[in-house]
């Protein structure tokens, strides 16, 4: 597992791309046959992935942790980007598709990931943060039938912001987050752009309150997103390519703007979990 310490706004008006990149970036994600982990001191997010082709991925603790189970004092939410794919729960099966996702509760000892199909494997995208109490695990699914361990996205959740004209026509699908998933603190979900449309996040806003994390993926090998990031009036970019990820920290803007219409999943975590809770920035006060 790979850690990263958190950074004063005040110091990253000074960083050049290099030190931006190995600050905020994680570009080696979904390795096959590994599981990958990158563990920020900004609100103790885990970003990871899993990757299972030709064997069964168990998660472990590791050293940074300090924890005899992964889950002790977390819990967890997966996203699946690949081929349909299994978790195994303390023994239950899950069986989730492409784009189904899971809350994994605290206290749950035991978790691995297969693949249904080493052809098409699964790609399992991890968001992990601390807990102080157990909530269900649950399976998430967009459609479909409701049933025990089962939730469906509700169609308040599904959400279609933007236009064509202004390039930032999307949906946001909100897969954990209060009354429909519930959690200690962690909130996640996906935003899809229609085609034509390349912008995310405008006008671009921060939250005092939580920090969060961009996975950008469904993006061809030479296209790519300009992620921004920064105070309203020292903004930066970082330029992400498919499958990978940007930390941003709660004092930071974060939008991107890409060469095509893509898709990307957002995590949450801090002390507030109203998800409207943000502060908005005008177009006309950005530099």
């Amino acid at each position: 597992m790979e850690t990263r310490t958190a950074s004063s706004q005040a110091d990253v008006k000074a960083y050049d791309t290099k030190r931006l990149r190995s600050d905020f970036l994680i570009d080696d994600l979904f390795a096959k046959d590994e599981i990958k982990l990158v563990y920020s001191h900004i609100d103790r997010m885990i970003t990871g992935s899993a990757v299972p082709v030709n064997k069964k991925l168990i998660l472990t603790a590791g050293d940074e942790l300090r924890a005899a189970y992964f889950l002790e004092r977390r819990e967890m939410g997966v996203i699946n980007i690949g081929g349909d794919g299994i978790i195994t729960v303390d023994g239950k099966d899950h069986k989730i598709s492409h784009r189904e996702g899971m809350y994994i509760g605290m206290g749950s000892k035991d978790i691995s990931f297969a693949s249904g199909d080493p052809s098409k494997p699964a790609k399992f995208y991890i968001n992990s943060v601390p807990a102080h109490m157990t909530y269900p695990t649950v399976h998430i699914k967009r459609e479909g039938t409701a049933g025990d361990g089962v939730v469906i996205i509700k169609d308040e959740n599904k959400k279609e912001l933007g236009s064509l004209e202004a390039s930032n026509h999307r949906v946001i699908n909100k897969y954990i987050l209060p009354g429909q998933v519930e959690s200690c603190q962690l909130e996640m979900g996906m935003t899809e752009l229609k085609p034509g449309s390349v912008w995310n996040t405008m006008p671009c806003h921060t939250h005092d309150r939580r920090m969060e994390v961009y996975l950008y993926f469904d993006l061809p090998e030479d296209a790519y997103v300009c992620h921004f990031m920064g105070e309203a009036k020292e903004t930066r970019h970082i330029i992400v390519r498919n499958e990978q990820a940007v930390i941003s920290p709660s004092w930071s803007i974060h939008a991107g703007a890409g060469t095509m219409a893509y898709t990307f999943i957002w995590g949450m975590a801090g002390e507030n979990q109203d998800f409207d809770d943000m502060d908005n920035i005008d177009n006309r006060d950005l530099m």
